[in-house]
């Protein structure tokens, strides 16, 4: 069909082409993938001044397919792509087709196939095929129906958007619901109730119909409100101050909703305030920056209400898991008061173990487990006797002996719980004296048949006790402890964790005497206090 044919056949309808109120949204972008320059010059001509739900057209064009290719790689988020069968090939728009669907994976963008030469292009078979969205012949396609494609691609797109969104948010609400050993759950949990509600309300950031609607939830703090997450313009801004995120009639609308203790909307903006029974409060606001209809507002209270019970409960579950924390380093402080270690020491090997995870490899969750579980690996020393325990010289043969017992004693004293961290706990105590080459105790372990976390628990703690004074010795330096690692790698130490620690040995140095830092700060301070 040629450029004349065409702009016959693109007979202007009657009816009015404006389909809704404007909303102040951003622009809906239209593909145009097509060979001849008419083509794309009438279609801009017949949806000049188009717009749907207050959002204009933005047109893009490609003249071949592998130009199409181009432009939908650096442009995603295209909702309407309008493309010709017959290019530099026969089946050109159809390849096009499928590399949009199946090496980009996008699925939301809608596709109307327009064919001069239908023969080429069975409608049945590429639809089915190549999923097509709308099959239209050239001769067919007068204005009025380019125009009805158009919106029906354009609202099925916005739909499926709203669709993904709403998944993402639950996506997001589901995993920090189940992921409660890892520290940022709550703020993840947060911002997927944000997500969630503002796919609800169709504010989501990347909306081209309604503006970037920007919201954050926050939790008290005194008589202002801390953010814990927040999107679009307050995404950035999180373990900042409310009163320093919202201009002056939004602040006033979230003091009035915590005096309620309710949920208010003004100023096309939404604030809700949610007390709980354990005393706190928690703020959700958004920028709507459009009025929401009644229904819209009682959606809006029930979901921000089961949201605010839900992130109570994690808070709860973040306060139990601290508290559990707290207890655990204090159980292990009372075995290093005993056998007159430096303090802080299981601090010290907690966090280097974590830190050793994470160059590892291991995943946050794993990660995180083993620095609430490290600070017990030596838990079995409480019952070793005095005269073991803190014996200054070399010990014999019977007393070695008795020191040995002590991996076993940790683990019956914690595998009692079935605890996840008590149970990791365990593992670490029974395990952390063994030895990559098997020589070690108490069952003379080799290799990776000894945990991950207690090879890691092993390096960790040969270094740090090197670099501390005991009873038995005076402190090494870096440069010799560094070396005895290296001495023992492939023996006694994990040669790949020994690698991985030398190669960030300034790294693991600093972290430890950043904790030393801060313990010697805490004692001046405490000094000052009692002069």
């Amino acid at each position: 069909m040629t450029g004349h044919d065409l702009r016959d056949d693109l007979v202007f309808a009657e009816e009015d082409l404006v389909v809704a109120p404007a909303r102040g949204g951003e622009a809906w972008k239209l593909l145009i993938v097509d060979d001849e320059e008419e083509v794309h010059s009438i279609t801009r001509m017949v949806l000049g001044g188009y717009e749907f739900e207050g959002a204009p057209l933005v047109f893009l064009s490609a003249y071949s397919a592998e130009e199409g290719r181009k432009v939908m790689d650096a442009n995603p988020d295209v909702a309407v792509m309008l493309l010709d069968v017959v290019m530099e090939t026969p089946h050109a728009g159809l390849d096009l087709a499928r590399h949009v669907r199946e090496a980009l994976g996008n699925r939301l963008v809608r596709i109307i196939l327009r064919t001069g030469q239908p023969g080429q292009a069975p409608e049945r078979q590429v639809i089915i095929d190549y999923d097509i969205n709308d099959y239209k012949n050239k001769s067919e396609l007068t204005a009025q129906k380019l125009f009805t494609a158009v919106t029906t691609g354009i609202r099925s797109f916005r739909d499926l958007q709203a669709i993904d969104r709403s998944r993402q948010g639950l996506e997001d609400i589901i995993t920090a619901s189940a992921d409660l050993f890892r520290s940022s759950c709550l703020e993840r949990f947060a911002r997927g109730v944000l997500t969630q509600m503002t796919s609800l309300l169709r504010l989501e950031e990347s909306s081209m119909y309604l503006g970037a609607g920007s919201g954050f939830a926050a939790r008290d703090r005194e008589d202002d409100f801390v953010i814990i997450a927040g999107t679009g313009d307050f995404s950035d801004m999180k373990s900042r101050l409310a009163s320093e995120a919202l201009d002056r009639q939004e602040l006033e609308l979230v003091r009035r909703a915590v005096g309620a203790d309710d949920c208010l909307f003004d100023h096309e903006c939404y604030a809700g305030c949610f007390g709980m029974d354990s005393g706190s409060r928690h703020v959700l606001f958004l920028r709507i920056k459009r009025g929401l209809s009644e229904l819209e507002q009682r959606l809006v209270h029930i979901f921000a209400a089961n949201a605010a019970v839900a992130f109570e409960n994690l808070l709860l579950n973040r306060e139990m898991t601290e508290t559990h924390r707290e207890v655990i380093f204090t159980l292990g402080e009372v075995v290093e008061n005993r056998a007159l270690i430096e303090g802080l020491h299981v601090h010290r090997v907690a966090e280097m173990a974590h830190l050793l995870a994470c160059k590892a490899g291991l995943d946050e969750d794993d990660c995180e487990l083993l620095r609430l579980a490290m600070p017990m690996h030596d838990v079995g020393k409480v019952a070793i006797p005095d005269r073991v325990l803190l014996k200054a010289g070399p010990l014999d043969e019977a007393e070695r002996r008795i020191v040995e017992e002590h991996p076993r004693l940790g683990f019956d004293i914690l595998n009692r719980s079935g605890n996840r961290i008590m149970q990791a706990a365990a593992r670490i105590a029974l395990e952390h004296q063994e030895s990559w080459d098997g020589s070690g105790y108490p069952a003379g372990l080799k290799g990776e048949d000894i945990h991950v976390f207690s090879r890691i628990a092993r390096v960790v703690d040969v270094l740090d006790s090197l670099l501390s004074e005991r009873v038995y010795k005076k402190p090494w330096s870096a440069e010799d402890a560094l070396a005895h690692l290296r001495e023992q790698r492939g023996r006694q130490l994990d040669p790949v964790l020994v690698d991985l620690l030398l190669g960030h040995r300034e790294e693991f140095l600093t972290l430890r005497e950043n904790i030393l830092q801060q313990s010697r700060d805490v004692e001046t301070g405490e000094r000052e206090k009692k002069s």
